[in-house]
C-alpha cells in the first residue's frame, strides 16, 4: 500500500495506482476527456492536471502513478487555470456549433467548458478542413476532432483493426485513416466502436432518418418497420426513458408514433435464422463426403462478415450461408408478406432499427437483394438515430400506452431476444439443434455455459451423443485470435459465433453513448431477463415461424429457402 493525501485527505492505495484513480476511488472529482481505463492513457488532452506539492511542473493524474507521501492538490490556483487554458486551447481547433452536432447534450468537451466557465473564446479559432465521403456508414469530421486518440487506441487493442492513426507532426498533427488513406482504402469493419468511445461528435453515424420521414410523408409507401433484439435493451437510454418504463411494448408504441404503418419484430427473422442455420449445422456435422467446410462460423454479424472477407479471404466459406436476421426480414417483407396484404413489393419500404452502424452497409450489398423489388431492406437507422427521430416527431414517450407489435412478422421468442448478446446465436442454434437430434426440447438454460463477457469462450457439449466443440468470441481482437489458433491448428471446433462488437449488439457501435461506461453487460442482462420472462424460449416453436413454413417455405433449407434467406459471402461486394 501507498499512503498519500489529496486535498488534504490522506488516502491509502494500492501500489501502482494513478493519481486519477485515488481521486475517483475516494469520491474527489478531477476531470478528464481523453482518459480511458487501460485503453487511452495518454494524457493527450492535459484536462486531468494536478499539482504535487515539491514538483515544479503540474503532472497529468491520469498515468502519473501515487508514491508513497505524495501531497496533491486537485484544485489549486495553478491547476485550474492550466485545465482551463488547456480546454480553450482545445476548443480554439474544434467547431463549436453545438446546436447543430449529433452530440449535442452528450457531449464531454462541452460540459467540460461549462463547467469551466468558459463564456467566451480565450483564442481565435483555426479549424481544419472536412473531408470525407458522406455516403460511408460512418462519418468522420475533421474539425471537431479533439486528437485525444481514443478511437486510434479502441480500433489497435480492443479491435485489432489499425484504421486510425495519428499523422503528421506539431501543429500539422491530426488523427486520420491510417497512411493518410481514404475509409474505403482500408479494412474498416464498420463496426462503429470508435463512434461510441469518441467523447465528441467528431465520430457518427450516417444519418439516415431523412428518408425515412420521406417514406412516412409519401402516401404512395407501405412503410415496414422492424426493431432488433438489442435495440429493446437500450432505446430508452436514448430518450431518458427508466429500465422499468422502456418495456417492449412501448418501445413498439413508440415506433409506431412515427408513422410507419407496420412495426415487426427482427426476434421473428431471429428465429427464422436459427432454423435456417442450426439445421445447416447439422448438416454440416453429418456430412461424410469431406466436402462440408467446417468449423462452420455464424453470419449474422456483417462487421464480423467484412473481416473475414478483409483479413480471411480463404476461409469465407466457414460462414453459415443463413443471411443475417435483417436481411431475412428484409426478403421476407417483399415477398410473403407482400403478398399477405396485397400491395406491390416495390411500395413497399423496409425499413431496420439496429445497434449497429454495419448494418447500413449490409443493406446496401447488392448480393443480399433477392426478393426482385429493389433492396431488400432500404433504410437502416441506429437506435441513436431513432431517438433524435423522436424528438423531431415530438413524441412523449413517457405517455405513451403500451401497443402489440403487428403480426405475423412481430412474434418471437426468448431464443430470438438472445441474439442481442454476446453467446445469444449459439445458445439458440444449440437449443434448436437438440429438439431436432433429440427429438425434444432441453433445459432452456441448459447451454448458459456460453453467456458472459469474456472476450473468448470455449464449450463442448454433448448433443445425441455427438460432442459439439463451440467456441464464442466478441470483439475483432479475439477474432483475429481465435482464426489464427484454428490457421496455425492449436485449435478445432464444430461452431463458432463471432460478434464485432464487444458484449455483442447490446454494446454495438449504434448504440446510445455514456461517455466512459460499457454498457454491453448491463443491456444484455435486459435480454437474458426478457428471455427468461418469454412463454416460448426455442425458435421452433415460434407459431410465425412455423406459419411461414407451413404457407410459404415449407421447410428449412428447401429450395426456396436457398432462394431468399441464404447467401454466398464470396460474393460479397465490399
Amino acid at each position: 500500500m501507498v499512503n498519500i493525501t489529496i486535498n488534504g485527505k490522506a488516502i491509502s492505495v494500492k501500489d501502482g495506482t494513478t493519481i486519477l484513480q485515488a481521486a475517483r476511488e475516494n469520491g474527489i472529482i478531477i476531470p478528464s476527456l481523453c482518459y480511458l481505463k487501460d485503453i487511452n492513457e495518454v494524457a493527450s488532452c492535459r484536462v486531468c492536471v494536478v499539482e504535487i506539492k515539491g514538483n515544479d511542473r503540474l503532472a497529468t493524474a491520469c498515468n502519473t502513478v501515487c508514491m508513497e507521501g505524495m501531497d496533491i492538490l486537485t484544485n489549486s490556483k495553478r491547476a485550474i487555470e492550466a485545465r482551463r487554458n488547456n480546454v480553450a486551447l482545445i476548443l480554439s481547433q474544434h467547431d463549436c456549433h453545438c446546436p447543430t452536432c449529433a452530440r449535442n447534450s452528450n457531449c464531454s468537451l462541452q460540459n467540460l467548458a461549462g463547467d469551466m466557465n468558459l463564456l467566451d473564446p480565450i483564442y481565435e479559432a483555426k479549424l481544419p478542413e472536412n473531408d470525407w465521403d458522406m455516403s460511408l456508414p460512418i462519418i468522420r469530421t475533421n474539425s471537431k476532432c479533439i486528437q485525444c486518440l481514443r478511437c486510434v487506441n479502441i480500433c489497435d487493442k480492443i479491435q485489432g483493426m489499425q484504421v486510425w492513426d495519428l499523422l503528421g507532426t506539431g501543429r500539422r498533427a491530426t488523427v486520420g485513416v491510417r497512411e493518410g488513406r481514404k475509409l474505403g482504402e482500408v479494412n474498416c469493419t464498420y463496426c462503429g466502436q470508435c463512434i461510441t468511445h469518441c467523447p465528441v461528435g467528431a465520430l457518427r453515424e450516417r444519418d439516415d432518418t431523412v428518408r425515412l420521414m420521406a417514406a412516412i410523408n409519401d402516401p404512395d409507401k407501405v412503410v415496414v418497420l422492424q426493431v432488433a433484439p438489442a435495440v429493446r435493451a437500450a432505446w430508452g437510454d436514448g430518450v431518458g426513458l427508466p429500465p422499468e418504463m422502456a418495456t417492449e411494448k412501448r418501445m413498439a408504441a413508440a415506433f409506431r408514433a412515427l408513422g410507419v404503418d407496420y412495426v415487426f419484430d427482427t426476434n421473428f427473422a431471429a428465429d427464422l435464422t436459427i432454423m435456417e442455420e442450426g439445421n445447416e449445422l447439422i448438416g454440416r456435422m453429418a456430412d461424410t463426403s469431406g466436402k462440408a467446410k467446417m468449423p462452420m462460423f455464424t453470419s449474422c454479424c456483417p462487421g464480423w462478415v467484412r473481416f473475414m472477407k478483409l483479413e480471411y479471404p480463404e476461409l469465407v466459406g466457414h460462414l453459415s450461408t443463413a443471411k443475417s436476421p435483417q436481411q431475412m426480414f428484409g426478403a421476407v417483407t417483399k415477398t410473403y408478406f407482400a403478398k399477405k396484404i396485397g400491395v406491390d413489393p416495390k411500395k413497399i419500404v423496409c425499413v431496420s432499427v439496429m445497434p449497429c452502424t454495419a448494418k447500413k452497409y449490409e443493406s446496401s450489398v447488392p448480393e443480399l437483394n433477392d426478393a426482385g423489388a429493389g433492396a431488400d431492406v432500404d433504410i437502416v437507422l441506429t437506435t441513436r438515430e431513432i431517438a433524435r427521430l423522436m424528438r423531431v416527431k415530438g413524441i412523449n414517450v413517457f405517455t405513451l400506452p403500451e401497443q402489440e407489435f403487428d403480426s405475423p412478422l412481430g412474434t418471437g421468442t426468448g431464443a430470438a431476444v438472445i441474439f442481442g448478446a454476446t453467446g445469444g446465436v449459439m445458445e439458440a442454434a444449440l437449443r434448436t439443434a437438440y429438439f431436432v437430434l433429440e427429438g425434444k426440447n432441453p433445459d432452456p438454460d441448459a447451454f448458459k455455459v456460453v453467456r458472459g463477457l469474456n472476450g473468448r469462450k470455449e464449450v463442448t457439449v454433448t448433443i445425441a451423443g455427438i460432442p459439439v466443440h463451440a467456441c464464442v468470441a466478441s470483439g475483432l481482437a479475439n477474432a483475429r485470435a481465435v482464426m489464427e489458433d484454428i490457421v496455425s491448428g492449436r485449435s478445432k471446433y464444430d461452431f463458432i459465433e463471432i460478434m464485432a462488437c464487444p458484449g455483442g449488439c447490446a454494446g454495438g457501435g449504434g448504440q446510445p453513448i455514456t461517455d466512459g461506461l460499457e454498457l454491453a453487460g448491463e443491456r444484455g442482462a435486459r435480454l437474458y431477463d426478457l428471455d427468461a420472462k418469454n412463454k416460448l424460449r426455442f425458435s421452433h416453436e415460434n407459431p410465425s415461424v412455423r406459419q411461414i413454413y407451413a404457407e410459404f417455405f415449407r421447410k428449412p433449407l428447401s429450395h426456396k429457402s436457398h432462394e431468399l434467406l441464404h447467401t454466398d459471402q464470396t460474393q460479397w461486394t465490399l
